[in-house]
């Protein structure tokens, strides 16, 4: 519930600010003070998010501990912990568009692995239950943003003192438009935990987040394979070569067809892989693992055409796609969930994340247009 409350934040908190600065990179001309000022101003509306989260939190405190089963100090701490994450990948994210794997790797995998560490010793050692497991992504998550801003002034990559509307305009261009787009991606990927809860208790949200952790290895893998693609993938768009565009779409139908047959293994094995990781008591997990590996496949192959959306910066088509996927999530789990279990909230999920790679593909295109058909005549020919 944690998790699902962090994922709710992000959206008003963080402004998909990264994302901005990142694509800020490509931009021809760009000066090194340019962007420092750019980021300088991503850390001023951060404070102003934040401050305005933090107020909305302590307005709405007792429904949200109603909602989500948290303590009141859980609820409050989570808005930090949102800030903390998006400092860490405003850093991340000048790593990435400089192809710098090592360092982006290395705080990475340091946060995850300083999470995992206190994670261990608070629950473990100190039998402090899941409020340790909480304890340790607040204390992790705040080391790490103190360690970011560090490491983003060392690069003379930061300047606080700034003060450049015509930047805060373009962050707000960006990320506003997309506010949206991250509220119907709470409603795809965490709303579901929330009504099989509510319907069928938290033992089976336990089972079902079984499933849903194994199949998130498959977006964790997508979401890397991706970051290291964008910085390729936006040096070509940004060269604007015919020939490198019809390659580019072959690369992508050449990723789709594997990934399509790695699902398909999914449905075959995963039900065994449930079992030797999790145990016997966890088996009726091995029912919707096929279907949610699945999910994320087509949510896999919506990261290669939202690259094109973001790197227009014309986001607003793209939360109208969210959003409208994500209630058709939340109305198929409204009547599958009590009718089938998990097994039709699995179903729920696969549904709405095909209609909004669908949709989204639709909206690359017309955002920056590819030759998505052109290339397959191609093939054809040759």
């Amino acid at each position: 519930m944690f998790q699902t409350l962090l994922g709710a934040l992000m959206a008003f908190v963080g402004l998909s600010m990264h994302g901005a600065a990142g694509r800020k990179y490509f931009d021809s001309n760009l000066g090194r003070d340019e962007l420092k000022a750019f980021i300088g101003s991503c850390f001023q509306i951060l404070f102003f998010t934040s401050f305005a989260t933090l107020l909305m939190v302590f307005l709405l405190l007792d429904q949200l501990q109603t909602w989500l089963g948290l303590d009141a100090k859980w609820v409050i701490l989570a808005v930090g912990v949102t800030v903390a994450n998006v400092i860490v990948q405003l850093r991340l994210v000048q790593w990435q568009v400089r192809k710098q794997a090592k360092q982006y790797g290395a705080l990475q995998v340091g946060l995850s692995f300083s999470n995992m560490v206190l994670s261990l010793a608070l629950v473990v050692l100190f039998a402090q239950g899941s409020d340790g497991r909480i304890s340790a992504q607040v204390w992790a998550s705040a080391a790490f943003a103190v360690l970011a801003v560090a490491l983003l002034k060392r690069d003379r990559l930061l300047a606080f003192i700034s003060w450049r509307p015509d930047l805060i305009k373009e962050i707000l261009r960006f990320g506003v438009p997309l506010i949206p787009h991250v509220g119907g991606s709470f409603l795809l990927l965490s709303v579901d935990r929330l009504v099989i809860n509510s319907e069928l208790g938290l033992a089976q949200a336990g089972i079902y987040m079984v499933a849903a952790q194994l199949a998130t290895v498959m977006a964790l893998i997508f979401d890397a394979i991706n970051k290291a693609y964008v910085p390729w993938l936006y040096e070509r768009l940004k060269r604007n070569d015919d020939r490198e565009k019809r390659q580019i779409v072959r690369y992508t139908y050449l990723w789709y067809c594997v990934l399509l047959i790695g699902a398909t293994i999914a449905f075959i094995v995963g039900p065994s892989v449930v079992v030797f990781i999790a145990g016997d008591e966890y088996s009726s997990a091995g029912k919707v693992i096929g279907w949610m590996v699945l999910g994320q496949v087509f949510g896999g192959m919506y990261l290669l055409v939202t690259n094109y959306i973001f790197y227009s910066k014309r986001t607003g088509l793209l939360s109208l796609v969210t959003i409208f996927c994500g209630l058709i999530n939340v109305s198929l789990l409204v009547f599958l969930v009590p009718a089938h279990g998990i097994e039709g909230a699995a179903w729920a999920f696969c549904v709405a994340m095909t209609v909004r790679f669908m949709f989204s593909w639709w909206v690359a295109h017309k955002r920056h247009p590819m030759p998505w058909l052109v290339s397959l005549k191609l093939r054809r020919t040759k």
